[in-house]
């Protein structure tokens, strides 16, 4: 994983039991630059935080779900998102 939230559940050996979240990490450039965050929102505040700050680009095969989360869920800057370009299939 390049970019991203890793979330490490509790190993259960009962399969019809939901598994309890033991912690979220952020990762960058293939590398976990912070572990234990608290909850899930907190660990995708710092990822865009961490984006933001190291001026990262977000991956392009996630390029419109990340400008989502940040201009309609964070409400961060303008709520105009990029026009996605569809290529036509023959």
């Amino acid at each position: 994983m390049k970019v991203g939230i890793l979330i490490v559940i509790e190993d259960d050996a009962c399969p019809s039991t939901l598994p309890s979240v033991i912690k979220f990490s952020v990762v960058l450039e293939e590398v976990i630059v912070l572990k234990d965050a608290a909850d899930l929102q907190s660990a995708l505040a710092y990822l865009f935080g961490l984006l933001f700050a190291l001026d990262f680009e977000y991956p392009k095969q996630l390029k419109y779900t990340f400008e989502v989360i940040e201009k309609v869920f964070m409400e961060m800057g303008s709520t105009h998102c990029s026009p996605r370009h569809f290529k036509a299939k023959r």
